[in-house]
């Protein structure tokens, strides 16, 4: 996973949540009511993420799936050795 995409990834997810909740404390009914207008951003930036960040999301996921997948090939590399082995010890017929 790259470090960047990642942290893009979460910068515009916290702007898509801090820039509705400025604008909705400007007004006085918010303001006294914080816990609605935090609502409030959470449901616009959710929808905004959806729409406009599945670029950067790609990539994340991307990023996760290609280190995910080269840690299984260094795990299968030890299985090729072992049966490698396996077969070494069996052509000699000694047991190891």
């Amino acid at each position: 996973m790259r470090a960047r995409s990642a942290l893009v990834y979460a910068l515009l997810r916290l702007l898509a949540f801090f820039v509705p909740f400025g604008i909705m404390m400007l007004f006085p009914v918010l303001r006294e009511q914080y816990w609605l207008a935090a609502i409030f951003a959470a449901l616009i930036g959710l929808s905004l993420s959806m729409l406009f960040l599945r670029r950067p999301l790609d990539d994340v996921s991307m990023g996760i799936a290609e280190r995910r997948e080269a840690r299984r090939r260094a795990d299968s590399d030890e299985a090729v050795e072992d049966a490698f082995r396996d077969e070494d010890a069996a052509s000699d017929g000694t047991v190891r």
